[in-house]
């Protein structure tokens, strides 16, 4: 386990405390980066810095708009139909445990929070439910999927999201319940449903980039692209990488909707979350139906890579076959034309003791000698298809 991990897990299992957040003008400052030039006054480590945004709502409406913690926690009566809404982006370790102490967190989620990179899960410690999500974003340029995640506490009077990535955009999330007084007088589980739609909403463009990539890998695969191959496997890897994300969301809103009962969930809000639910099925089922595409594809992209280097070593065998012939041809005029050169050879030397020399028939014999030897040859390479 790296040094950083250890002391996050260190951290989380000590008691909660107030005196663990330090004042600004204690507080660490950031790590320097490895720049040449003198050390420059570093800022400090605020809270207010990870804040996005936070409010105290009452009845569904804005009432108040603290820059702290401290200060929210001030703010937050005990009356009903009051809520807390605080939007954390990638806080520091100190930030996520002054919050533990502020809301009373179980050390297991904070822990959870601070290390991130979790997968999408459901929890629930007393009355406080902690639910991590896995939000994904289609990225038209590099045509991939990029990831991020985003943890929740939702507490009887208060929500807590913390963010590792920039996505998802929570800022429209606020401003759409904003918009819709009644649904969030609803309390935190509406707020809860809001981030759940708009993560599952995210999904959307992705599924229609993916399955414009599978398209184009379609048309590349038939086409003989050599490249095709490894497209095939980094979106397949994606497509893993996605239904990591949507395949543990089916499970998360069956949690859900468990507790409906037992929790008093407001019908109307039943009806939003079960539609959520719809929508997460159908993406799980297209981001499976991806995966088995993309399987089927590469199955289909072996077989027809096979086929083509079948049929290239058909058609070197072929060019082979066809070279053997020539040379084969070749071969069998030299073996006829051979013949003569050897027997005018023997007469063109000059011994006065050659029998021939002197012999009338001498000169039809060497000339009929040729044709009989060069016929024969002729008849012996045509009956083995040589010519």
């Amino acid at each position: 386990m790296s040094d950083w991990r250890v002391r996050a897990v260190r951290a989380s299992k000590r008691p909660f405390s107030r005196s663990v957040v330090r004042p600004a003008d204690t507080q660490p400052a950031p790590e320097h980066s490895m720049d040449p030039r003198p050390d420059q006054p570093v800022e400090p480590v605020t809270l207010a810095r990870s804040v996005v945004d936070a409010a105290v709502y009452r009845d569904g409406r804005r009432i108040e708009a603290p820059t702290d913690l401290a200060d929210i926690y001030r703010k937050l009566p005990d009356r009903p139909g009051t809520m807390a809404w605080i939007g954390l982006f990638r806080p520091a370790e100190a930030q996520l445990l002054e919050a533990a102490d502020r809301f009373d967190l179980h050390e297991l989620a904070v822990e959870d929070a601070i290390v991130a990179h979790q997968r999408p899960k459901l929890e629930r410690y007393g009355d406080t439910l902690f639910v991590v999500l896995r939000a994904a974003r289609y990225l038209d340029e590099a045509e991939e999927v990029d990831f991020g995640e985003i943890h929740l506490f939702v507490g009887p009077d208060f929500v807590l999201t913390v963010r590792h990535s920039q996505a998802p955009d929570l800022s429209a999330v606020r401003r759409r319940l904003e918009d819709d007084p009644e649904l969030l007088a609803l309390g935190p589980e509406a707020v809860l449903y809001a981030v759940l739609d708009a993560v599952v909403d995210g999904y959307a463009p992705v599924i229609a980039g993916l399955q414009h990539d599978i398209d184009e890998i379609e048309t590349e695969v038939f086409g003989g692209d050599p490249q095709v191959s490894r497209r095939i496997y980094e979106l397949s890897r994606e497509v893993i990488e996605f239904q990591r994300a949507t395949r543990p969301l089916l499970e998360i809103m069956k949690s859900l909707e468990a507790g409906f009962g037992k929790y008093g969930t407001d019908e109307e809000l039943q009806r939003y979350l079960r539609d959520v639910a719809d929508h997460a099925t159908y993406a799980a089922e297209r981001v499976d139906g991806f995966r088995q595409m993309l399987q089927n594809i590469l199955t289909v992209n072996a077989t027809l890579v096979s086929q083509r280097q079948n049929e290239e070593m058909k058609q070197l065998a072929e060019a082979g076959h066809a070279q053997n012939d020539e040379i084969k041809k070749i071969s069998s005029w030299a073996a006829i034309l051979f013949a003569p050169t050897l027997i005018g050879t023997v007469y063109g030397m000059n011994f006065e003791t050659m029998p021939e020399l002197k012999w009338v028939f001498g000169y039809p014999f060497a000339i009929g000698l040729m044709a009989l030897v060069c016929t024969g040859l002729y008849l012996v390479f045509k009956k083995r298809d040589w010519l």
